[in-house]
């Protein structure tokens, strides 16, 4: 049967509205799993003050969803690869939900922060299965560019939502509903992903592989235990030694057991192409800086210039817009040339804002405070459109959730350890010696500039005709 040329526009039009409501289901588990973050993080000063946290505690809260994110993202993109991704990603609503729940009614800060771990479970079956799930649905190049512009947007939006929804929510309802804003948007989203999302997998799913992935567990929950524990410890402790020990062990043994699986949870061939390993790498440091810029942030506003929780969401406000703003303007200028000019654009206003950082201090003016938080919005709006494009471009289709959960991985890794420094550096200092915490967030900024000048190198030797011919190789 041969359709008409009204029927065929039809049809077409019919397709393209049903892929860019797939986008929106996607972007709306990326918009609550990172605005999470973000709220969280607005509202730590009330969290310490009502369950009596420690600076530990704080960055538990913090670190408790990130860690668990990082340590089974590959595990969720497999799986989802073998299973369905349609099928996982609307499980991990359900789980997100219930971890929000059981958040929002913790008596205590370890219950807290194992009830993020709930929280992270789900979050683990979102991010990384909604990017496969969307590059499956824009197979064009530029179109699929363009539609990862949109859902790193989406991550800009969170930040504007985010700080402004967790301040007044605090502010207004304390800080226990800051969760209950998730559970309508999961609701809704597990409804229309059954309705519009389609049901994908790879032709030849990967097993599961049980000794890597605790392996995994045991390198990165060993390097972040390690970093938090070691303000109180002392870096020579036994204790901290022992982790770091043990995660210097998973990591060889993860690198040789992967070698020989026929097939490993942890793909090595992958890191063959320089973009995609530059990628990863980029994401991981890149990160980091975005996890020392919420945590120092939030406390210094809150704590050292005592502004309320709604206030302070709201002088990030002007960061979040630049993200939605630029985010899809670097998703076109992804597709159209390339990731060089926006990875440098990224790491170069990183290093500038941690630079902007160090001349900040009790007094500044809070119009100067806010206007080097603008770097800090350039970066961000920059750096997500060519991570994700560089991981999943050129990859088989039957290792798209794989390559996605890796860059993943690479990020909430970074924003991990980027808490975790922070806050082994800062302490307590926040609230009991606002002088000795601006020193102490002074020396957390000076690795950040450096980290700002690896992602501008990374970005030029990644983009080389070499590197690109490595990717061709796969």
């Amino acid at each position: 049967m041969t359709l008409t040329t009204t029927e065929a526009t039809k049809a077409t039009g019919q397709t393209s509205v049903r892929k860019y409501l797939v986008l929106i289901i996607c972007c709306a588990s990326l918009l609550i799993s990172v605005m999470d973050i973000s709220i969280v993080n607005m509202a730590l000063p009330a969290i310490r003050d009502d369950l009596n946290a420690s600076t530990a505690g704080l960055q538990w809260t913090v670190d408790a969803y990130t860690l668990v994110l990082a340590s089974f993202l590959m595990l969720s993109g497999s799986t989802a690869d073998r299973y369905g991704r349609k099928r996982m990603f609307r499980l991990g609503l359900i789980v997100f939900g219930l971890g929000s729940l059981l958040c929002s009614l913790a008596p205590g800060i370890d219950t807290l922060i194992a009830a993020r771990a709930v929280q992270a479970v789900g979050g683990t079956m979102l991010n990384p299965v909604a990017m496969a799930i969307v590059v499956g649905v824009f197979p064009d190049r530029a179109e699929r560019a363009r539609a990862i512009g949109i859902f790193g947007a989406t991550a800009g939006l969170s930040l504007v939502l985010g700080p402004i929804l967790g301040g007044a929510l605090v502010d207004g309802l304390g800080w226990r509903s800051i969760f209950w804003v998730n559970l309508p948007i999961v609701v809704l989203a597990v409804i229309f992903a059954g309705r519009y999302v389609p049901e994908s997998r790879a032709a030849h799913g990967r097993r599961f592989d049980p000794i890597g992935q605790l392996l995994v567990v045991l390198l990165l929950g060993g390097v972040v235990t390690a970093i938090i524990e070691s303000e109180k410890h002392g870096w020579t402790a036994p204790p901290i030694i022992a982790l770091l020990v043990v995660a210097a062990i998973a990591a060889a043994a993860l690198i040789l057991y992967e070698r020989r699986r026929t097939e490993p949870m942890l793909e090595l061939r992958l890191f063959r192409s320089i973009p995609f390993s530059s990628a990863v790498v980029i994401a991981l440091v890149a990160y980091s800086g975005f996890g020392v810029f919420l945590f120092v942030t939030t406390l210094y506003l809150q704590s050292v210039r005592h502004l309320s929780a709604l206030n302070a969401g709201l002088s990030l406000l002007p960061v979040g817009l630049l993200i939605c703003v630029l985010s899809p303007l670097t998703g076109r200028v992804v597709g159209a040339h390339g990731p060089r000019l926006p990875l440098t654009i990224a790491g170069t206003a990183l290093a500038l804002g941690a630079a902007a950082q160090l001349t900040i201090g009790l007094t500044t003016p809070l119009p100067i405070v806010l206007g080097s938080f603008l770097l800090f919005g350039v970066f961000l709006g920059t750096i997500n459109p060519p991570i994700a494009n560089s991981a999943v471009s050129g990859m088989p289709a039957s290792m798209a959730g794989l390559a996605g959960s890796l860059a993943s991985v690479g990020r909430q890794t970074g924003t991990s350890l980027g808490v975790a420094v922070a806050g082994s550096i800062v302490g307590a200092t926040a609230t009991t010696d606002p002088h000795r915490f601006v020193r102490a967030a002074h020396t957390v900024w000076w690795p950040m500039i450096a980290v700002g000048l690896v992602v501008v190198t990374l970005a030029l030797i990644s983009t080389s005709r070499r590197a690109r011919l490595t990717a061709q190789e796969l």
